[in-house]
């Protein structure tokens, strides 16, 4: 048994398609990590107890917990529904107590946040909004989702931000394909996620060529929200994960169009000359959301 003077923090990304747990403080100082499917909340957080139970017996106690998790859910530690997941469309998982499963087995303080706000948090801490203090984290895969840090804080207010569900204009002459969002139909989601992009041209997204017309379509729905979200929140950098993401050649798609979009109309350099520093891919790579996690942890600790 090795334990450590210094704190150590578990971060667990909970995504609609895996877990990521681990237990460390930093990118540079991760002693566990693990790695598994989403399945049933019983099923998945009974694994993610255990992982944590044997990390801190490996490696000695864990000062605090985080916890970047896909929602809808509650974040706010005054509400009685305080660390569940709530009107989720992932099958099986509304209405679950995710901090209370925790507590029960660790009496250490818990973060609780969306995934992309955690993602957010990791990348302004070590990645690539260093140095900046209000900056957006939008992913793009199973789901969209996005997450803001203003003025150095994780962006909430009545809930959380839900970017993933803002309306797009849809031309139906052009793309026929209604959306899959089971509330929306047709927002950023229903109509860019990976299964959108799936449903939509019979075959999963990373199997598509890039000259492929999908990729023209995704790009010019992707610039629409970033055009929304640059004029709502004035991010000083956007940066874009998940799946979909991987397609590099969809960056310098989507950088053209949101350029296009904004027609001048805002008049500073990073929209103008360097818009290949605004519009970037996770300096954190998958990591992102599990070092926010820990980040998070470091945070309530």
């Amino acid at each position: 048994m090795r334990h450590t003077s210094t704190p150590l923090f578990a971060g667990i990304e909970a995504g609609g398609t895996k877990f990521v747990c681990a237990v460390g403080s930093g990118p540079d100082e991760i002693r566990a990590e693990a790695r598994f499917p989403t399945t049933t909340p019983e099923e998945t957080l009974a694994r993610t107890l255990d992982f944590l139970a044997q990390a801190q017996a490996a490696h000695g106690p864990i000062a605090a917990i985080g916890v970047a998790a896909f929602g809808p859910l509650d974040p706010n530690p005054a509400s009685p529904t305080f660390g569940h997941i709530t009107t989720t469309p992932k099958p099986g998982w509304a209405h679950t107590d995710f901090v209370g499963a925790l507590r029960r087995r660790f009496d250490v303080p818990i973060a609780f946040d969306t995934d992309v706000n955690g993602a957010a948090l990791g990348e302004g801490r070590w990645g690539a909004a260093r140095g900046l203090d209000t900056f957006l984290y939008l992913t793009v895969g199973t789901g969209i989702g996005g997450g803001g840090v203003v003025r150095g804080h994780r962006l909430h207010g009545l809930l959380h931000p839900e970017m993933g569900h803002i309306r797009l204009v849809r031309d139906p002459a052009r793309d026929p394909f209604p959306g899959l969002c089971p509330y929306h139909g047709d927002c950023l989601e229903g109509l860019a996620s990976g299964p959108a992009i799936e449903q939509r041209w019979g075959q999963p997204a990373r199997t598509l060529p890039p000259d492929h017309p999908a990729w023209d379509l995704e790009a010019d729905y992707l610039a629409q929200a970033l055009h929304t979200f640059i004029c709502t929140l004035s991010p000083q950098r956007i940066i874009l994960g998940g799946g979909v993401m991987k397609q590099s050649h969809l960056f310098p798609r989507i950088r053209a169009r949101v350029q296009a979009s904004l027609n001048g109309y805002l008049q500073v350099p990073p929209l103008l000359e360097r818009i290949e520093e605004y519009i970037v891919p996770p300096a954190l790579g998958e990591c992102a959301g599990v070092l926010g996690a820990i980040a998070l942890a470091q945070e309530t600790a």
